[in-house]
């Protein structure tokens, strides 16, 4: 008996690619067969491809010939693009990928909410190239290619894919994979250290290595000459997150990015939550401000407010802002940016917003504003709190248009608001994220 997912015999077939997924993949229904994603193609084209794999629902192809190309196409920039996971949009342009993307947020919150926003706004976007300032990278020591390959998993496969840059990331972490390969290579340690994360702060690049194993002293002394040679900073991860080092003892200011407009400082940890496109969350700080209005006499609330990324810009237009978070090092990292930033008027509290803490003190308070910036999950279990604060405005940041789509049917049909605008933000270009912000209106 054959299994679902035996390869098919390669015998080439032709088709009209009718849609694109978010994935990369272009769905073809040849006849009235079962339709078939073939990762490259793009919507409108006209394809041969083999098919590669049956699924109950749908088969899996490999693309052979664009016969007729979409105008939307484009070459990929990178040249790892065919195998690396980490994009899956390079071929499509820009504009495309922002048009798919709004649709797919339009859709869902057609679909799921039942709602249609009374204004679209426009994409809030950036950089498309090297744009990502935090990156998790895989470390695999493969003894038949002789070396250490560091880098995103392979697309669809769980091996690290054979690469020495990225074009989606920024310079200073693209530039570092050849001579992280290197490194690691010489390490005693090589086949103990699976995964290296990287941060780029306006101050420094961090590394934080993921050591299954303590390194060796002569692996010490490798690493902090790496360190000196490559102008960053290394820190060690045996456990949790809770469990991270620097390896110098006296590591210097803490990581930072500024927020120019609005005189604004924050440190951050090496692991802590930011946003990946640096450009882009200053554009959305920005656009968040302008939809809700604060005013000098306001009171605003900041639910997931982490390390005060929202928090604070508010604080400079507000009367008082208080911002609740479950993350306890996210927690310390926000007051702390209060306090240096001479704004004695905002309030973190810590609280799981996924529990109890959705019944917490803050609920009992009066807000004029709200803004919530929920994991993808969202926010259904604290909804009915929020509305209860009386915010007349309320922001929803979202990195998942389905729950953002779930939630915002419910604020509008239990709660009494109406979803006045909504629209994507290009957070991750050339990937299938799609992050988005809504505004809630209620008088």
């Amino acid at each position: 008996m054959k299994s679902g997912r035996e390869k098919l015999a390669a015998v080439a077939e032709s088709g009209r690619v009718d849609a694109l997924t978010l994935e990369g993949s272009g769905v073809v229904v040849p006849g009235a067969g079962k339709r078939v994603l073939v990762p490259g193609a793009l919507a409108g084209e006209e394809i041969s491809f083999y098919r590669q794999r049956r699924r109950r629902n749908y088969d899996e192809g490999a693309l052979a010939q664009v016969l007729v190309s979409s105008p939307d196409r484009v070459a990929p920039a990178c040249r790892y693009f065919a195998i690396c996971g980490g994009c899956s949009l390079q071929h499509l342009s820009p504009e495309a990928q922002l048009a798919m993307k709004e649709k797919t947020l339009l859709d869902s919150l057609a679909r799921i909410g039942g709602l249609q926003p009374e204004q679209v706004l426009l994409p809030v976007r950036g950089s498309v190239w090297g744009y990502r300032r935090r990156a998790r990278l895989a470390v695999r020591h493969v003894e038949g290619k002789g070396r250490v390959l560091v880098g995103f998993r392979e697309r669809a496969k769980p091996w690290v894919a054979d690469m020495l840059s990225c074009e989606t990331a920024h310079p200073e972490i693209s530039r570092l994979i050849g001579p992280l390969s290197s490194l690691i290579g010489t390490l005693s340690i090589r086949t103990r250290l699976p995964q290296v994360e990287a941060t780029v702060g306006d101050n420094v690049t961090a590394l934080v290595l993921r050591v299954l194993d303590p390194p060796s002293s002569a692996d010490r002394e490798a690493l902090a000459a790496f360190a000196a040679t490559e102008g960053v900073r290394l820190y060690l991860q045996p456990g949790n997150p809770e469990t991270i080092i620097p390896l110098d003892q006296n590591p210097g200011e803490d990581l930072y990015y500024q927020l120019p407009d609005h005189d604004l400082k924050l440190h951050f940890g090496p692991t802590d939550f930011i946003q990946v496109h640096g450009e882009v969350n200053l554009r959305m700080i920005n656009q968040a401000l302008e939809l809700l209005e604060p005013g000098a006499g306001d009171r605003v609330l900041d639910l997931y407010c982490g390390i005060g990324n929202f928090t604070l810009p508010l604080a400079r237009r507000s009367a008082a802002v208080t911002g609740v978070e479950g993350a306890g090092a996210a927690v310390w990292r926000a007051r702390q940016n209060a306090t240096d930033a001479g704004l004695d008027h905002v309030t973190i509290v810590e609280a799981d917003l996924s529990g109890a803490g959705a019944e917490g003190a803050w609920t009992r308070e009066r807000f004029d504003l709200a803004l919530l910036d929920p994991p993808r999950t969202g926010a259904v279990e604290l909804l009915g709190a929020l509305a209860g604060v009386g915010a007349r405005r309320i922001v929803y940041v979202s990195c998942h248009p389905g729950t953002l789509a779930r939630d915002a049917g419910l604020l509008v049909r239990e709660h009494g608001y109406k979803l006045a605008k909504a629209g994507v933000m290009d957070m991750f270009p050339h990937t299938s994220h799609v992050e988005a912000m809504a505004l809630f209106t209620r008088h």
